[in-house]
This record gives structure tokens, C-alpha cells and sequence, in this order.
């Protein structure tokens, strides 16, 4: 699996996306239809129709990377949404990778402490 720091960015592209399509195919939906930085080193994510392939589309350094992994049965918990883009932290991702259901995972709010003068 890729190595995700704690600036990346996980962007799902929610719907149904052809996985015909590789690194130029998949680059082009995220720059032409997106509208979003395909250069960033921010991850995107698509799936096909069935939820068996996920595809992640990313730029490190000096060219683009495609991890793919399809399932051989079971099926990825893809959200629907009315949002083209979703983004999601890396341990969200890890998540849906292993096959759990993103919108019955409820952990402990966020912490946020600010200095109190």
C-alpha cells in the first residue's frame, strides 16, 4: 500500500467510473471534470459499477502511480452521495479497503484545544 503522510488528501470520486480507463484516462476525469490539482500528490479514488475495483490515482515526484485491488468476492462499501468528490482522511481509506462500511463507523470526536488567555 501507498505510504499516505498526514497532508494527504483522499478524495473518492463517487459514482460509477469505467475501469478501462488507466493513469491518462483517470488523470483527465480529475482535471477536466474535477477541476482539482491531478499533480498535487493528493490520492483519488474510483470505483467500478459492481463495487469488486477500486482504483487509486496519485502523482509522486516525477510521474503518476495507479494502485489498483480487485476483489474476488464480497463487495467495497462505495458511499453515494450527490457530491462528485468526497474526501475522506487515510485511515478512512484504510477502512474502506478492508471492507468496512463507512457510514456505521463511529469513533471518538476530533479534539480541538486552543489556548485559553
Amino acid at each position: 500500500m501507498m505510504l499516505l503522510g498526514s497532508a494527504t488528501s483522499v478524495n473518492l470520486v463517487l459514482g460509477v467510473t469505467d475501469m478501462r480507463k488507466s493513469i491518462n484516462g483517470l488523470s483527465l476525469v480529475v482535471a477536466d471534470h474535477l477541476e482539482r490539482d491531478v499533480f498535487s500528490g493528493h490520492l483519488f479514488v474510483f470505483c467500478n459499477q459492481s463495487k469488486t475495483i477500486i482504483k487509486i490515482l496519485y502523482w509522486d515526484r516525477n510521474g503518476f502511480c495507479l494502485w489498483q485491488k480487485r476483489l474476488e468476492r464480497h463487495r467495497f462499501y462505495w458511499p453515494t452521495s450527490e457530491q462528485d468528490v468526497l474526501e475522506m482522511e487515510p485511515r478512512q481509506l484504510h477502512w474502506l479497503l478492508d471492507g468496512l462500511d463507512l457510514k456505521q463507523i463511529f469513533g471518538h470526536p476530533e479534539l480541538n484545544f486552543s489556548n485559553l488567555s
